[in-house]
């Protein structure tokens, strides 16, 4: 990312550290006992200027023009707040938002006379800001236009960012992810990271205890998950809630942050949710005040999602926020980067691009299918990921969901190879056994088009079972062959578990994480191997190296190789080919993880096909195998 981005943004003035904020480490002590000072205004003098952590959320607050979500002058459409921020020749400009009364999430408040915005410090030391307040017709959504200035108190401050030195929670002391040779990267700590969690339920913010949540009634159609007139309440969660943790306005919402506090404690880093399923599946999650009306939010809703958002980027989970969903592609101005989608990109951004760990999925299942409405085109799916590249201040990774099937994902994918901006795919495959093929094939597709993607294996079919509950698939067998390991060792940055249509707990009206158990922690077994042995981003698949069916291979010719071996493997061997090596073997159990394990062989000299020996345990078993070059 470039030290200086300059996207149309919104916010600046008096600085505070919001109490969920302080709640989460977000502010050092000094800043949090401040905040009065603050909120009159920051002082020029250094001794004076509040200090926060780098990398957290700094939150400042502006006393404007008093309005409402619901004026007729709309303050989301015809005002724009400009958030400049500088550090020696570093500048951010971001973009802030009309915030009611500045304590929306806590009040319910729809009027106020607040502009807020949210900024991460990507570095240490002191930082400048200036924030400017312009009204005109539709200037929200036109970065160029001047406009007529609107007096803010204090629109200029400055705070002080101390350096992460790790204290930090989640991803706070990690830095922003970002993508790099394909993966999963932290820039700032120099650390690759690979992404397991959770595809469902799709309509996690069709919550209860959030604001302005409810669900459209319609009939439901074919091929969609069945969904019960209730809206998400997450109690089973509820044990997983503790003392100290956030709730939400009058005590809401502590079986949600219990479910959030049982997926990382499962050592999962990462959730797939829907911000908009207008006319698509569920019918119950939008940003909006009014469903029918796309210009008006609903700014306590959206405080709300944002101390959700906030407290899981505290335990490590990432926002995979997916911003549509096949069925309503066409919404928002037929599909165009218009006035209407804008307005939607720019809300979100201005709300939430300050997270350090966020992927912009541009759409679920994009493209064209019989059983859905007319797809966007090419040149609209473009102008999405351009949308973002310019206007999102920290340019997060930008990923596109695609169809489980080739003749409906390869005509959409193979037009956007080589564009600049989509970092890759978020991928959904029909069949299992294929899932390994599909990463390896647009790998090497658009490496070919001189842009490699990033592909994720976020939605395994077949559509109406996916991941289903373990009680049903003790094992989860061919999940975590093909699917679990099978994609990771052909260069998937991550996988996710779609919990089908047609199953208990499905896509839509999951409520129990726990039915799962089992798949988590399968998951977080491959997911600790990787990140304890393998210099995965730099190795390529070699699955030709090894003939046993349903086996395979990632490697680093001559020094480091890895291969999953499945169920009733008789001949535990690999051929590689003319290089000359001496390698320790060791043996890695994917359904308990744990400790490397000794075989019978414990090292091979590497000279064409070689045999690895038998394993220490489980006869007929799946293994993992580990070749590592001998020190």
């Amino acid at each position: 990312m470039l030290s200086t981005v300059m996207p149309i943004g919104r916010g600046a003035g008096i600085a505070a550290c919001l109490l969920s904020l302080s709640l989460l480490g977000g502010c050092e002590e000094k800043g949090a006992q401040g905040q009065g000072d603050a909120a009159q205004g920051a002082s020029a003098d250094a001794e004076e200027a509040p200090l926060y952590r780098q990398w957290h959320t700094v939150t400042l607050n502006f006393a404007g023009p008093e309005t409402s979500e619901q004026a007729e002058d709309n303050p989301f459409l015809n005002y724009r707040l400009d958030v400049r921020f500088t550090r020696d020749e570093e500048e951010y400009r971001v973009r802030g938002y009309y915030a009611a009364d500045g304590q929306a999430a806590a009040t319910g408040a729809e009027q106020g006379n607040v502009w807020q915005v949210k900024f991460n410090p990507p570095a240490p030391g002191r930082w400048h800001y200036h924030a400017e307040l312009v009204r005109g017709d539709q200037i929200a959504i036109t970065p160029d236009a001047q406009g007529k200035p609107v007096p803010l108190e204090k629109p200029r401050g400055q705070f002080e960012a101390k350096a992460s030195d790790g204290d930090g929670q989640g991803f706070h002391s990690l830095g922003r992810l970002s993508v790099k040779d394909s993966y999963f990267y932290f820039p700032e700590t120099k650390q690759y990271w690979l992404k397991g969690g959770a595809n469902g339920p799709e309509n996690f913010l069709a919550y209860a205890g959030f604001d302005g949540t409810y669900r459209i009634a319609t009939e439901k159609r074919e091929g969609e998950a069945s969904v019960d007139t209730h809206l998400h309440q997450y109690e089973a969660h509820r044990q997983d809630w503790r003392e100290g943790d956030p709730t939400l306005r009058g005590g809401k919402g502590k079986a949600l942050f219990g479910a959030i506090n049982y997926l990382a404690d499962k050592g999962m880093n990462a959730l797939y949710f829907l911000t908009l399923n207008i006319d698509g599946d569920g019918r119950d999650v939008w940003p909006y005040a009014d469903p029918d009306v796309f210009t008006r939010f609903d700014v306590s809703k959206l405080a709300q999602w944002e101390q959700l958002f906030e407290y899981m980027q505290g335990r490590g989970i990432l926002l995979h926020m997916v911003t549509q969903e096949t069925e309503n592609e066409r919404l928002l101005d037929d599909g165009d980067v218009g006035p209407m989608r804008k307005l939607y990109y720019l809300e979100l951004i201005a709300r939430f691009s300050h997270h350090p760990a966020l992927v912009w999925n541009l759409g679920e299942e994009n493209g064209y299918a019989e059983w859905a409405p007319p797809a966007q085109d090419d040149a609209q799916r473009r102008a999405m990921v351009e949308f973002f590249e310019r206007h999102d201040p920290y340019q997060h990774p930008v990923l596109l969901h695609t169809h489980a099937e080739i003749n409906t994902r390869q005509p959409v994918l193979e037009l956007l190879l080589g564009v600049p901006g989509l970092d890759g795919l978020s991928l959904q495959a029909d069949k299992r056994e294929h899932a390994a093929d599909v990463v390896t094939k647009w790998k090497r597709r658009s490496r070919e088009a001189g842009h490699e993607w990033l592909v994720t294996m976020d939605e395994i079919g077949m559509w109406h079972t996916g991941a289903d509950i373990d009680e049903n698939d003790p094992g989860h067998i061919s999940l975590r062959g093909d699917v679990l390991w099978g994609t990771l060792l052909s260069g998937a940055a991550g996988v996710e578990w779609y919990f089908g249509a047609k199953v208990p707990h499905n896509d839509l009206n999951s409520e129990d994480w726990r039915q799962r158990d089992q798949l988590w922690s399968l998951t977080k077994h491959a997911l600790d191997f990787f990140q304890a042995h393998l210099p995965w981003w730099e190795m390529q698949p070699c699955h030709d190296q090894v003939s046993q069916e349903g086996a395979y291979c990632l490697g680093k010719e001559g020094e480091v190789y890895a291969l999953y071996f499945p169920h009733d493997t008789r001949a535990f061997a690999v051929d590689l080919g003319g290089i000359d090596a001496n390698l320790d073997v060791f043996w890695y159990n994917p359904e308990k993880g744990g400790e490397l394990l000794t075989g019978t062989a414990p090292a091979v000299q590497a000279e064409g096909k070689i045999t690895l020996g038998q394993p220490p345990s489980r006869p007929g078993a799946d293994w993992v195998v580990l070749l590592r070059e001998t020190n």
